[in-house]
């Protein structure tokens, strides 16, 4: 028969073709739901304060990119931005614009330390970086006795490059995320880096055979995501005119659903920055819109705790994977 050599195409087929662009089909059906239901919501003041919150949240999560797509983890960015935000507060006064890339290096150092907690000293990524973590949330309580640290007028004015509106009234923390975007698509595809990353999240053993630094390259991923996570807390003191040693309790699970939601597996090997942006989004959205709403906010990590299973059980390559422990 003609239609005898024609293959048809199988259901799980089509999914595998079409799971690359599930991030963004279902930022398109949001805004349509959204828009439909309810229309002010989209207003362009709106759609600024949902691209501010996910010009905070990517921050976190371009670093945690790197970090997921070699195969790890990382549970320190929430505190890695709360302490982040407390070292500027306290910086600022005396070294000034200094007090940037001093926080900055921070984080680079934590995220450094973390990583080679993991490599040299063979301890799974979740536990070392929950380690550092509970480290730099206790130096941030020890800082001011757990109190919060205001800005101070000089400090604000230091911040109006963050805080500003320079661009056709758009907040700079958005051009400033895009810049940020534009980096780690640059690390991604046009650096060893970002191939190696995603090599040895493919396979490991693979990696090592091919010559590939896996130890290296891991702890250069949390050394990246450590000072992501800083940078985000330093936008975040900014935005809010203070740090706090609970500043960024909240964006641990929001951070890892939105790099999974953008198609990250968390199994490793696959990954892409652009698609983290899609999935910022897309979790921003969410969150901005049950304040909207007025879902409580410890509600709201039960919607996100929700939207990350189902994000990890579509993602997941469990060819990879015998054993689920």
């Amino acid at each position: 028969m003609a239609n005898a050599g024609i293959d048809r195409m199988s259901p799980g087929l089509l999914f595998d073709r079409v799971r690359p662009y599930t991030p963004v089909l279902l930022l398109i059906l949001l805004l349509l739901g959204i828009g439909i239901a309810q229309p002010d919501f989209l207003r362009p003041k709106d759609l600024s304060v949902i691209l501010s919150d996910a010009a905070v949240l990517f921050e976190l999560a371009a670093g945690m990119t790197f970090v997921i797509m070699l195969g790890g983890i990382d549970l320190s960015v929430q505190a890695g931005a709360s302490f982040a935000s407390m070292v500027v507060a306290e910086l600022l006064p005396s070294v000034g614009y200094l007090a940037f890339p001093i926080t900055i290096l921070i984080g680079l150092v934590a995220g450094l330390s973390s990583g080679f907690v993991h490599v040299r000293l063979r301890i799974p990524s979740f536990i070392a970086t929950l380690a550092t973590g509970g480290i730099m949330t206790g130096l941030s309580l020890l800082m001011e006795a757990g109190q919060s640290v205001s800005l101070q007028q000089a400090g604000r004015y230091q911040c109006v490059w963050i805080t500003g509106n320079l661009i056709l009234g758009i907040p700079n923390v958005i051009p400033i995320a895009c810049v940020v975007a534009l980096g780690g698509l640059f690390l991604q595809r046009y650096t060893r880096f970002g191939r190696f990353s995603a090599a040895i999240g493919a396979g490991e053993p693979a990696a090592r055979a091919a010559g590939i630094s896996v130890a290296r390259y891991k702890i250069m991923a949390f050394g990246l995501s450590g000072a992501c996570a800083a940078f985000g807390g330093v936008l975040l003191a900014a935005k809010l005119g203070s740090g706090s040693p609970d500043l960024a309790n909240q964006l641990l699970l929001p951070t890892i659903a939105a790099v999974v939601v953008g198609g990250t597996a968390i199994t490793g090997g696959i990954g892409n920055i652009g698609l983290t942006v899609v999935g910022t989004l897309i979790v921003s959205i969410v969150r901005i819109g049950m304040t909207f709403l007025g879902v409580d906010i410890f509600a709201q990590q039960i919607v996100f705790g929700t939207a990350l299973v189902f994000a990890v059980f579509v993602t997941i390559d469990r060819s990879k994977i015998a054993i689920i422990k």
